[in-house]
């Protein structure tokens, strides 16, 4: 036993009988075990393809064309103008129904100049 300075004897350090008891532990160890084997069998179960080695034999095998793309910026720069000139002509879209599309800037100037059919229109201001 220890003895403190005010001459009090502090008791030394023992197993409470509250505590969790050793065949608790060993049984949340072995559940944990159980689960841990259960989920592994489980996943087998449910991907019975996994366990099976798929590396790349060689030759590798060839892929029909187009393999790779060969000049990124130049199609990105090819799409592009065609856009721009997209938006820049006139043109049918739909001639059947006699849908025509205009320049961005014509129809631009024109939805600000008259706005939009049934567009909701900006509540008056009190004065």
């Amino acid at each position: 036993m220890l003895i403190n300075n005010s001459e009090k004897v502090i008791p030394n350090a023992r197993h409470e009988a509250t505590d969790i008891g050793e065949g608790f532990i060993w049984g949340v160890v072995a559940l944990m075990l159980g689960m841990l084997i259960g989920c592994a069998l489980l996943v087998l179960w449910l991907y019975p393809q996994s366990r099976l080695d798929r590396t790349l034999q060689l030759p590798l095998p060839v892929y029909p064309a187009p393999r790779l793309q060969p000049s990124p910026q130049a199609d990105m720069q090819k799409f592009y103008r065609e856009e721009l000139k997209r938006l820049n002509s006139t043109g049918w879209v739909d001639k059947a129904h006699g849908v025509v599309h205009i320049p961005i800037t014509d129809a631009m100037r024109k939805v600000a100049q008259e706005g939009v059919s049934g567009w909701p229109t900006a509540p008056a201001q009190p004065p």
